[in-house]
């Protein structure tokens, strides 16, 4: 029976060796994903480009990205798995090559769509290398790794982004993936392998009309998050168009899988309880962490005047927090329910996120700081437990699989999360302009006091002016900053609804066999 003999097998080389090969590769690709994002202004610039043109270098990455992702198990089996990830490493590192070397935005953006296609696959083979190389009882020791490397990395992306920028040149970006692809290529072609049921497994013939329709779903859905405030979301009919697309791919992309009988992506995984609650919170955390990411930096920069390294120092404390609960998470997920881990997990973020509702203009970088080091510990009692507990119910035979779809809903809720959280700045900044500019009236003492005051400073003749374009600044800073407070009070509510959805997981011991978790 291949349920038996894949838990006879025992990779030939020490585990945490293979986890060494698969998460420097991973890393190195998650890195990617925010790395570039302080040095786009800098990108554009050198290549004569609109900064409106250059996100294009962030969306290209996260199309191609996103459209791999759930194709990764598949291919896998098609190559063979150690392969194909040689590959995919290889790919990463000549595109990484390519980018710095580019000379024209075209040129960049169509070595990054290669290399988020390179790249694509590196989280989820990663993650089923290792759920299976290590025993049912160490499981939880291998996601803390894995998380160490998926948590981190798109928190210390934008610092060293913007020390590398600053310091040298936008193109060593790219150019530092070079030397760290290499040694990828060369430790995972020494020490990881194919288990028996990946060598013997070979799927038929490619299902081309799946791929064509969740690569139209999942990259026309990216170009909406990603353009939709810039376009008026559904005042523009390039959006709404966008979205019928999307939507109409998607349903029949759904449809054609669940009929197929050698689907690209076994949508039949979500009918595992375990899988399902782990994908939607995933989700969820998804929203959260890429959410405040976004934020934090803009509002450092754009409301407090902080340099784009500076206000990247001041969110990486988080990674800080992460890698302190990851460790201990390590050790407790096989003593304590993996609910409870998260549960405890999601109230801890509620706490912290709740805890920027307290910004105001004049806040000191601690008031930043510990929030991000708290919000930090919690994603670890997070991360962990939830990937053990989603995929741990899940045969080897499905692990593949499982990961690219499961990694693919934290990339999406990241995309969702940060396409929300722009969209409510600005609208939300704009509602609250108009209900304070309600009191900017000549019968409001303090108005009338305040730009008297004003106007005393300047000369005669343009003073008056001047302290209404000044007084207008302060209630443009002032409506923005309510903004931000009402955001971070939404994402804490959504932390909070997570905390009793966590009692849906079933517990991961109750799959037969000999070797099952306790």
């Amino acid at each position: 029976m291949a349920n038996g003999s894949q838990r006879e097998w025992v990779p030939t080389f020490n585990p945490w060796l293979i986890a060494a090969s698969v998460m420097l590769a991973t890393f190195m690709e998650v890195l990617d994903t925010s790395v570039a994002n302080v040095a786009l202004p800098h990108i554009a610039g050198n290549l004569s480009a609109t900064p409106e043109e250059a996100t294009w270098v962030l969306t290209s990455y996260l199309v191609s990205n996103a459209i791999i992702l759930p194709a990764a198990s598949w291919m896998g089996r098609f190559f063979g798995r150690k392969r194909f990830l040689i590959v995919c490493i290889a790919i990463f590192t000549l595109s990484s090559a390519v980018c710095g070397a580019a000379g024209s935005l075209g040129m960049l953006i169509v070595a990054r769509i290669a290399q988020g296609a390179g790249g694509g696959a590196l989280q989820p083979i990663a993650q089923a290398v290792l759920m299976e190389s290590f025993p049912r009882e160490k499981r939880g020791s291998a996601m803390a790794v894995f998380g160490l490397g998926v948590v981190v990395a798109p928190i210390i992306g934008p610092t060293l982004g913007g020390w590398i920028t600053d310091n040298y040149s936008w193109r060593w970006i790219f150019y530092i993936n070079i030397p760290i692809g290499i040694l990828a290529v060369f430790m995972a072609n020494m020490f990881v392998e194919d288990p028996p049921y990946i060598r013997d497994q070979r799927p038929g013939r490619i299902d081309y009309l799946g791929f064509g329709l969740m690569a139209l779903a999942l990259g026309t859905m990216q170009l909406v998050l990603d353009k939709g405030q810039e376009e008026e979301w559904f005042a523009s009919s390039f959006i709404t168009w966008l979205v019928i697309l999307s939507v109409t791919a998607a349903i029949a992309f759904v449809i054609w899988e669940l009929r197929s009988k050698e689907p690209i992506v076994d949508l039949r995984v979500m009918l595992n309880r375990n899988f399902a609650v782990g994908t939607s919170l995933m989700v969820c955390m998804g929203i959260v962490l890429y959410g405040t990411i976004a934020l934090l930096p803009l509002f450092l920069q754009t409301l407090m005047g902080y340099p784009a390294v500076d206000s990247g120092l001041a969110v990486s404390p988080r990674g800080f927090g992460a890698v302190t609960s990851m460790l201990i998470v390590g050790r407790l997920i096989n003593r304590v329910r993996g609910r409870y881990l998260v549960m405890f997990g999601f109230t801890v973020l509620a706490y912290a996120i709740y805890a920027f509702t307290k910004i105001n203009l004049e806040i000191s970088i601690s008031s930043i700081v510990w929030p991000n080091i708290i919000s930090g510990f919690a994603m670890g009692f997070i991360f962990v437990p939830l990937t053990t507990m989603a995929l741990g119910t899940l045969s080897n035979e499905q692990m593949g699989n499982a990961s690219g779809v499961f990694n693919l809903m934290r990339n999406t809720g990241g995309s969702v999360g940060i396409a929300t959280v722009t969209t409510m700045l600005a609208r939300g900044a704009q509602v609250h302009q108009a209900s304070i500019i309600s009191h900017l009236t000549p019968y409001d003492p303090a108005f009338q006091q305040r730009l008297g005051q004003m106007a005393a400073r300047g000369g005669p003749g343009v003073a008056t002016q001047q302290a209404y374009a000044g007084i207008y600044g302060i209630l443009v800073r002032q409506a923005t900053l309510l903004s931000y407070i009402d955001i971070f009070r939404v994402l804490a509510f959504l932390c909070v609804l997570c905390v009793p959805a966590a009692l849906l997981f079933e517990r991961v011991k109750k799959k037969p066999g000999p070797v099952a978790m306790h």
